[in-house]
């Protein structure tokens, strides 16, 4: 049972060893680091407690750990792949009793979706609630406003019990992929929109992105309607990243294992 005022973090993960685009959690956007979006925003969400920037051991994402002692943000870091586990210890660490999932590449995530997504998992009692499914399930929301939330007692029951190596370094798959094990709830948006990327990825969604934003005039406080109206009206958008292929839940980093890591760092 929660309590009647629950400490709600945010955890956003963040590294700098990104296959497709490295170090792009740290490239310019409108004249700051996609970083700062991507927290920025996050902090705006009215049931949202603290954004806690997640980050690893490694020392190539030291950059982050910089950035976010620069910039006030909380940190932790944890393993590198193993991602479920940094969670986990995070949540601990900053006593949290809702986790809201975030990913740093996400510089549009809307405010009000995280607030809708934790209203759902409150008002209905679930253990889990999104706004969206990776495939092989649905999504009606852009790719880039995804917002996953979990109470601290299924976050740690998946870190206990999940095994596979897509359910760690995913985070939360094992709260979600078997019908009946947790109580789940996702949200829809009124009409289909699964198929616009708004994410960073790549240089291609990377492109879009920085023009979406330009034409939104720089600003950081959009919703993600106006941002839909934009793209609406510029259909040429979606034709520079029609072509990049979205990672399914299964896919796993090839060198996630099993291996130690130095102890975790923190900021508070």
């Amino acid at each position: 049972m929660l309590d009647s005022n629950p400490n709600i973090v945010a955890i956003l993960q963040a590294r700098m060893s990104s296959s497709r685009l490295p170090g792009k959690v740290l490239l310019d956007l409108a004249g700051r680091p996609i970083l700062a979006w991507s927290v920025e925003r996050a902090r705006r969400a009215r049931y949202v407690s603290r954004v806690v920037v997640a980050t690893t051991t490694e020392a190539a994402d030291d950059p982050i750990v910089a950035f976010c002692q620069t910039r006030g943000y909380p940190w932790w870091r944890g393993h590198p792949y193993d991602v479920l586990d940094r969670f986990y210890q995070a949540a601990r660490h900053f006593q949290a009793d809702v986790i809201v999932r975030l990913t740093a590449d996400c510089p549009l995530v809307d405010p009000e979706l995280i607030d809708v997504t934790v209203e759902a998992l409150l008002q209905q009692g679930a253990d889990f609630a999104a706004n969206r499914l990776p495939p092989p399930w649905r999504r009606t929301y852009p790719i880039g406003l995804d917002v996953e939330v979990c109470t601290f007692q299924a976050l740690e029951r998946a870190w206990r019990e999940a095994q596979a190596p897509h359910q760690r370094e995913h985070v939360m798959p094992y709260l979600y992929e078997v019908e009946g094990r947790f109580r789940t709830v996702i949200l829809n948006a009124e009409k289909d929109y699964g198929q616009v990327r708004w994410t960073v990825d790549t240089p291609q969604d990377l492109e879009v992105v920085r023009k979406l934003v330009a034409l939104l005039g720089g600003r950081d406080d959009f919703t993600w309607r106006e941002a839909l109206a934009v793209w609406q009206a510029h259909p040429e958008l979606a034709t520079l990243n029609a072509q990049v292929r979205h990672h399914t839940y299964t896919d796993v980093d090839e060198r996630f294992g099993g291996q130690d890591t130095t102890e975790p760092g923190v900021s508070t």
